[in-house]
Protein backbone atom coordinates (compact mmCIF):
# COMPACT_ATOMS: atom_id res chain seq x y z
CA UNK A 1 0.00 0.00 0.00
CA UNK A 2 0.81 3.49 -1.04
CA UNK A 3 1.78 6.07 1.73
CA UNK A 4 -1.56 6.69 3.72
CA UNK A 5 -4.03 10.04 3.55
CA UNK A 6 -6.25 11.42 6.20
CA UNK A 7 -9.03 12.83 5.05
CA UNK A 8 -10.02 15.81 7.38
CA UNK A 9 -13.16 17.17 7.17
CA UNK A 10 -16.10 15.24 8.03
CA UNK A 11 -16.97 14.40 5.05
CA UNK A 12 -18.14 10.82 3.64
CA UNK A 13 -16.01 9.63 1.03
CA UNK A 14 -16.64 6.90 -1.04
CA UNK A 15 -16.56 4.98 -4.86
CA UNK A 16 -19.92 4.50 -6.81
CA UNK A 17 -18.04 1.26 -8.73
CA UNK A 18 -19.34 1.44 -12.25
CA UNK A 19 -16.21 1.22 -13.81
CA UNK A 20 -16.70 -2.96 -13.89
CA UNK A 21 -19.27 -2.54 -15.84
CA UNK A 22 -23.02 -2.63 -16.03
CA UNK A 23 -23.05 -5.76 -18.27
CA UNK A 24 -20.38 -8.28 -16.72
CA UNK A 25 -20.05 -6.25 -13.08
CA UNK A 26 -23.34 -4.84 -12.13
CA UNK A 27 -26.52 -5.79 -13.68
CA UNK A 28 -27.99 -9.46 -12.88
CA UNK A 29 -28.29 -12.49 -15.88
CA UNK A 30 -31.64 -13.72 -16.88
CA UNK A 31 -31.72 -15.54 -13.19
CA UNK A 32 -30.89 -13.00 -10.60
CA UNK A 33 -27.53 -13.72 -10.25
CA UNK A 34 -24.82 -11.30 -9.78
CA UNK A 35 -21.22 -12.26 -11.83
CA UNK A 36 -18.69 -13.10 -10.03
CA UNK A 37 -14.67 -13.43 -10.25
CA UNK A 38 -12.62 -16.75 -10.50
CA UNK A 39 -12.67 -17.29 -6.49
CA UNK A 40 -16.46 -16.98 -6.24
CA UNK A 41 -16.74 -13.58 -4.92
CA UNK A 42 -19.68 -11.29 -6.37
CA UNK A 43 -17.23 -8.78 -8.82
CA UNK A 44 -19.02 -5.57 -6.96
CA UNK A 45 -17.52 -6.83 -3.43
CA UNK A 46 -14.06 -8.04 -5.05
CA UNK A 47 -13.60 -4.78 -6.42
CA UNK A 48 -14.36 -2.47 -3.74
CA UNK A 49 -12.13 -4.53 -1.34
CA UNK A 50 -8.97 -4.05 -3.85
CA UNK A 51 -9.60 -0.29 -3.59
CA UNK A 52 -9.79 0.00 0.02
CA UNK A 53 -6.54 -2.16 0.20
CA UNK A 54 -4.84 0.09 -2.95
CA UNK A 55 -6.51 3.64 -1.91
CA UNK A 56 -3.95 6.02 0.63
CA UNK A 57 -7.08 7.25 1.47
CA UNK A 58 -9.89 4.67 2.53
CA UNK A 59 -12.97 5.23 1.50
CA UNK A 60 -15.86 5.17 3.87
CA UNK A 61 -18.90 4.41 1.67
CA UNK A 62 -19.92 3.29 -1.69
CA UNK A 63 -23.16 3.73 -3.74
CA UNK A 64 -24.10 -0.04 -5.50
CA UNK A 65 -26.48 0.19 -8.84
CA UNK A 66 -30.01 -1.95 -8.11
CA UNK A 67 -31.83 -3.50 -10.81
CA UNK A 68 -35.36 -5.02 -10.65
CA UNK A 69 -35.58 -8.51 -11.16
CA UNK A 70 -32.28 -9.03 -8.79
CA UNK A 71 -32.22 -12.21 -6.75
CA UNK A 72 -32.99 -11.59 -3.46
CA UNK A 73 -30.04 -13.22 -1.57
CA UNK A 74 -27.62 -12.44 -4.30
CA UNK A 75 -28.75 -8.43 -2.80
CA UNK A 76 -28.29 -9.75 0.53
CA UNK A 77 -25.22 -11.01 -0.06
CA UNK A 78 -23.59 -7.84 -1.75
CA UNK A 79 -24.87 -5.58 0.41
CA UNK A 80 -23.52 -7.23 3.58
CA UNK A 81 -20.52 -8.15 1.55
CA UNK A 82 -19.77 -4.60 0.86
CA UNK A 83 -21.08 -3.62 4.82
CA UNK A 84 -18.25 -6.32 6.36
CA UNK A 85 -15.30 -4.42 4.64
CA UNK A 86 -16.13 -1.66 6.78
CA UNK A 87 -18.16 0.43 4.33
CA UNK A 88 -21.67 2.20 4.55
CA UNK A 89 -23.41 1.01 1.80
CA UNK A 90 -25.91 3.40 -0.34
CA UNK A 91 -28.17 1.91 -3.31
CA UNK A 92 -28.83 3.61 -5.94
CA UNK A 93 -32.28 1.91 -7.65
CA UNK A 94 -32.61 1.58 -11.80
CA UNK A 95 -35.86 1.24 -13.54
CA UNK A 96 -36.70 0.06 -17.35
CA UNK A 97 -39.25 -0.91 -19.52
CA UNK A 98 -41.73 1.72 -18.34
CA UNK A 99 -41.78 5.26 -18.06
CA UNK A 100 -41.81 7.24 -14.78
CA UNK A 101 -43.97 9.92 -16.51
CA UNK A 102 -46.66 7.95 -18.10
CA UNK A 103 -49.45 7.37 -15.87
CA UNK A 104 -50.47 4.40 -16.93
CA UNK A 105 -46.81 3.33 -16.25
CA UNK A 106 -47.12 3.95 -12.55
CA UNK A 107 -47.80 0.66 -11.04
CA UNK A 108 -44.88 -0.96 -13.40
CA UNK A 109 -42.34 1.43 -11.96
CA UNK A 110 -43.29 1.38 -7.99
CA UNK A 111 -43.07 -2.21 -8.57
CA UNK A 112 -39.76 -2.26 -9.87
CA UNK A 113 -38.20 0.23 -7.22
CA UNK A 114 -40.46 -1.40 -4.55
CA UNK A 115 -37.54 -4.79 -4.40
CA UNK A 116 -34.98 -2.40 -4.20
CA UNK A 117 -36.51 -0.04 -1.02
CA UNK A 118 -36.94 -3.48 0.66
CA UNK A 119 -33.45 -4.22 0.35
CA UNK A 120 -32.54 -0.80 2.07
CA UNK A 121 -35.11 -0.72 4.94
CA UNK A 122 -33.92 -4.74 5.68
CA UNK A 123 -29.86 -4.10 5.51
CA UNK A 124 -30.34 -0.59 6.90
CA UNK A 125 -28.69 1.28 4.31
CA UNK A 126 -26.98 4.88 4.77
CA UNK A 127 -29.10 6.12 1.87
CA UNK A 128 -31.17 5.33 -1.41
CA UNK A 129 -31.11 7.56 -4.60
CA UNK A 130 -32.21 6.92 -8.30
CA UNK A 131 -32.31 7.93 -11.69
CA UNK A 132 -36.18 6.82 -11.75
CA UNK A 133 -38.01 10.15 -12.87
CA UNK A 134 -36.99 9.42 -16.27
CA UNK A 135 -36.35 6.26 -18.79
CA UNK A 136 -32.61 5.79 -19.72
CA UNK A 137 -32.00 7.01 -23.44
CA UNK A 138 -35.82 5.95 -24.33
CA UNK A 139 -37.45 9.42 -23.00
CA UNK A 140 -40.89 10.46 -25.18
CA UNK A 141 -39.78 13.73 -27.46
CA UNK A 142 -43.49 15.48 -26.31
CA UNK A 143 -43.47 15.95 -22.97
CA UNK A 144 -45.74 18.44 -20.66
CA UNK A 145 -43.39 19.11 -18.03
CA UNK A 146 -46.20 19.89 -15.31
CA UNK A 147 -47.18 17.15 -15.79
CA UNK A 148 -44.47 14.88 -15.81
CA UNK A 149 -43.37 16.37 -12.91
CA UNK A 150 -46.75 15.92 -11.30
CA UNK A 151 -46.61 11.82 -12.12
CA UNK A 152 -43.35 11.78 -10.98
CA UNK A 153 -44.31 13.47 -7.23
CA UNK A 154 -47.45 10.69 -7.63
CA UNK A 155 -45.07 8.03 -8.29
CA UNK A 156 -42.27 8.77 -5.31
CA UNK A 157 -44.38 9.07 -2.50
CA UNK A 158 -46.56 5.98 -3.35
CA UNK A 159 -43.55 4.40 -3.59
CA UNK A 160 -41.59 5.73 -0.42
CA UNK A 161 -45.22 5.55 1.49
CA UNK A 162 -46.54 2.15 0.54
CA UNK A 163 -42.15 0.69 1.16
CA UNK A 164 -42.22 2.22 4.91
CA UNK A 165 -39.16 4.26 3.43
CA UNK A 166 -40.77 7.62 5.48
CA UNK A 167 -41.35 5.42 8.18
CA UNK A 168 -37.72 4.47 8.28
CA UNK A 169 -34.34 5.50 9.64
CA UNK A 170 -32.87 6.45 6.15
CA UNK A 171 -33.29 9.60 6.16
CA UNK A 172 -33.58 10.92 2.42
CA UNK A 173 -33.81 9.59 -1.10
CA UNK A 174 -31.81 11.19 -3.73
CA UNK A 175 -32.91 12.00 -7.34
CA UNK A 176 -30.59 12.20 -9.80
CA UNK A 177 -30.78 13.72 -13.42
CA UNK A 178 -29.02 12.74 -16.52
CA UNK A 179 -27.32 14.55 -19.08
CA UNK A 180 -29.23 15.62 -22.34
CA UNK A 181 -29.78 12.28 -24.68
CA UNK A 182 -29.31 9.84 -21.68
CA UNK A 183 -32.71 11.82 -20.35
CA UNK A 184 -35.48 13.90 -22.56
CA UNK A 185 -36.74 15.98 -20.06
CA UNK A 186 -35.02 16.54 -16.36
CA UNK A 187 -31.73 17.08 -18.20
CA UNK A 188 -30.73 19.98 -16.11
CA UNK A 189 -30.20 21.03 -12.15
CA UNK A 190 -33.04 23.78 -12.24
CA UNK A 191 -35.23 21.27 -14.13
CA UNK A 192 -34.45 18.29 -11.78
CA UNK A 193 -35.30 20.78 -8.81
CA UNK A 194 -38.33 21.53 -9.94
CA UNK A 195 -39.49 18.12 -9.42
CA UNK A 196 -38.06 17.57 -5.76
CA UNK A 197 -39.10 20.61 -5.02
CA UNK A 198 -42.73 19.68 -5.79
CA UNK A 199 -42.38 16.33 -4.20
CA UNK A 200 -40.83 17.89 -1.43
CA UNK A 201 -44.15 20.24 -0.90
CA UNK A 202 -46.39 17.42 -1.02
CA UNK A 203 -44.90 15.56 1.41
CA UNK A 204 -44.76 17.94 3.78
CA UNK A 205 -40.95 17.76 4.74
CA UNK A 206 -37.61 17.73 2.84
CA UNK A 207 -37.07 13.97 2.49
CA UNK A 208 -36.24 13.76 -1.59
CA UNK A 209 -33.03 16.10 -1.86
CA UNK A 210 -31.23 16.75 -4.96
CA UNK A 211 -28.05 14.27 -6.36
CA UNK A 212 -25.71 17.01 -7.97
CA UNK A 213 -23.66 14.98 -10.81
CA UNK A 214 -20.35 16.98 -11.76
CA UNK A 215 -20.69 15.15 -15.39
CA UNK A 216 -23.92 15.61 -15.80
CA UNK A 217 -24.12 19.22 -14.32
CA UNK A 218 -21.08 19.63 -17.05
CA UNK A 219 -23.63 18.53 -19.82
CA UNK A 220 -25.77 19.80 -19.43
CA UNK A 221 -26.12 23.18 -21.07
CA UNK A 222 -25.74 25.24 -17.93
CA UNK A 223 -23.09 27.36 -17.57
CA UNK A 224 -20.47 26.72 -14.20
CA UNK A 225 -21.77 30.09 -12.98
CA UNK A 226 -25.65 29.26 -13.46
CA UNK A 227 -24.44 25.80 -12.04
CA UNK A 228 -22.92 27.39 -9.03
CA UNK A 229 -26.23 29.47 -8.10
CA UNK A 230 -28.52 26.85 -8.51
CA UNK A 231 -26.36 24.72 -6.21
CA UNK A 232 -26.52 27.54 -3.64
CA UNK A 233 -30.22 27.78 -3.76
CA UNK A 234 -30.62 24.04 -3.24
CA UNK A 235 -28.82 24.30 -0.57
CA UNK A 236 -30.66 26.93 1.17
CA UNK A 237 -33.83 25.07 0.91
CA UNK A 238 -32.18 22.09 2.61
CA UNK A 239 -32.39 20.23 -1.12
CA UNK A 240 -28.89 19.52 -1.39
CA UNK A 241 -28.34 15.82 -1.45
CA UNK A 242 -25.09 13.57 -2.41
CA UNK A 243 -22.15 14.59 -4.69
CA UNK A 244 -20.71 12.99 -7.77
CA UNK A 245 -17.09 13.61 -8.50
CA UNK A 246 -17.49 12.44 -11.69
CA UNK A 247 -15.83 13.91 -15.50
CA UNK A 248 -18.13 15.63 -18.20
CA UNK A 249 -18.63 13.79 -21.39
CA UNK A 250 -16.02 11.06 -21.01
CA UNK A 251 -17.17 9.46 -17.36
CA UNK A 252 -13.29 8.47 -17.66
CA UNK A 253 -10.39 9.61 -15.39
CA UNK A 254 -11.16 12.96 -13.41
CA UNK A 255 -8.24 15.04 -15.02
CA UNK A 256 -10.82 15.37 -18.17
CA UNK A 257 -13.49 16.79 -16.53
CA UNK A 258 -12.25 20.37 -17.79
CA UNK A 259 -12.61 22.14 -14.43
CA UNK A 260 -16.19 20.86 -13.61
CA UNK A 261 -15.68 18.78 -10.63
CA UNK A 262 -13.49 21.50 -8.38
CA UNK A 263 -15.91 24.23 -9.30
CA UNK A 264 -18.54 21.92 -8.23
CA UNK A 265 -17.32 20.52 -5.46
CA UNK A 266 -16.48 23.86 -4.29
CA UNK A 267 -20.21 25.45 -4.49
CA UNK A 268 -21.52 22.42 -2.61
CA UNK A 269 -18.59 23.10 -0.49
CA UNK A 270 -19.48 26.29 0.25
CA UNK A 271 -22.83 25.72 1.22
CA UNK A 272 -22.30 23.87 4.20
CA UNK A 273 -24.07 21.13 3.36
CA UNK A 274 -21.62 18.98 1.63
CA UNK A 275 -22.30 15.64 3.36
CA UNK A 276 -21.52 12.72 1.21
CA UNK A 277 -18.87 12.67 -2.12
CA UNK A 278 -18.75 9.62 -4.63
CA UNK A 279 -16.23 8.87 -7.08
CA UNK A 280 -17.54 7.19 -10.00
CA UNK A 281 -15.67 6.42 -13.31
CA UNK A 282 -17.39 3.84 -16.60
CA UNK A 283 -15.79 1.49 -18.20
CA UNK A 284 -15.45 2.95 -22.29
CA UNK A 285 -15.96 -0.72 -23.37
CA UNK A 286 -19.53 -1.34 -21.45
CA UNK A 287 -21.49 -3.30 -23.39
CA UNK A 288 -24.62 -1.55 -21.88
CA UNK A 289 -23.04 1.93 -22.65
CA UNK A 290 -22.80 1.49 -26.41
CA UNK A 291 -26.14 3.95 -27.03
CA UNK A 292 -24.56 6.29 -24.79
CA UNK A 293 -21.01 5.92 -27.35
CA UNK A 294 -22.82 6.65 -30.23
CA UNK A 295 -25.08 9.87 -28.80
CA UNK A 296 -21.82 11.11 -27.45
CA UNK A 297 -18.43 9.62 -28.94
CA UNK A 298 -16.37 11.35 -26.41
CA UNK A 299 -17.78 8.79 -23.89
CA UNK A 300 -15.66 5.75 -25.86
CA UNK A 301 -12.72 7.48 -25.33
CA UNK A 302 -9.64 5.42 -23.25
CA UNK A 303 -8.80 8.16 -20.60
CA UNK A 304 -6.73 5.69 -18.34
CA UNK A 305 -3.34 6.60 -20.03
CA UNK A 306 -1.81 3.05 -19.27
CA UNK A 307 -3.72 2.50 -15.92
CA UNK A 308 -6.37 -0.13 -14.84
CA UNK A 309 -9.24 1.37 -14.01
CA UNK A 310 -9.35 0.64 -10.01
CA UNK A 311 -5.99 2.09 -10.30
CA UNK A 312 -7.90 4.92 -12.20
CA UNK A 313 -10.40 5.12 -9.31
CA UNK A 314 -7.64 5.03 -6.91
CA UNK A 315 -5.92 8.21 -8.39
CA UNK A 316 -9.64 10.27 -8.32
CA UNK A 317 -10.12 9.19 -4.37
CA UNK A 318 -6.66 10.46 -3.33
CA UNK A 319 -7.89 14.02 -5.65
CA UNK A 320 -10.90 14.42 -4.29
CA UNK A 321 -9.73 14.05 -0.62
CA UNK A 322 -6.86 16.24 -1.47
CA UNK A 323 -9.57 18.71 -2.81
CA UNK A 324 -11.49 18.33 0.37
CA UNK A 325 -8.96 18.46 2.75
CA UNK A 326 -7.49 21.86 1.10
CA UNK A 327 -10.84 23.08 0.99
CA UNK A 328 -11.29 23.30 4.61
CA UNK A 329 -7.29 24.88 4.69
CA UNK A 330 -8.92 27.37 2.93
CA UNK A 331 -11.60 27.72 5.22
CA UNK A 332 -14.22 27.04 2.77
CA UNK A 333 -15.69 23.60 4.41
CA UNK A 334 -15.90 24.09 7.58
Amino acid sequence: MSKSLSLKPQIALGVVPTHVKFVGGLVPGEDGKFPREADGRLISVAEMDRICQLSPVKPTCTQISVFPGADEAETSEMIVGLQELGLDVHLIMMVGGANPMDPNDEDAVVSQLMSSLKAALKHKVASVSSTSIEEWMNGPEDVDFDAAVAQNVKMHIRAAKESGLLDSEISAWHIEFLRPGEFKTFTNLDKAWSLVKAANKELGRNFFKLLVDAAHMGDSGLSIPENQKLIAEIAAADHLGIFHASAKTTRGCLSTDDGWIGAMLRAAAETGKLETVFVELFHHEDIALEALRNLEPGHGVDTMDGRTYTEAVVDGLTDVARRLNNLQARGILK
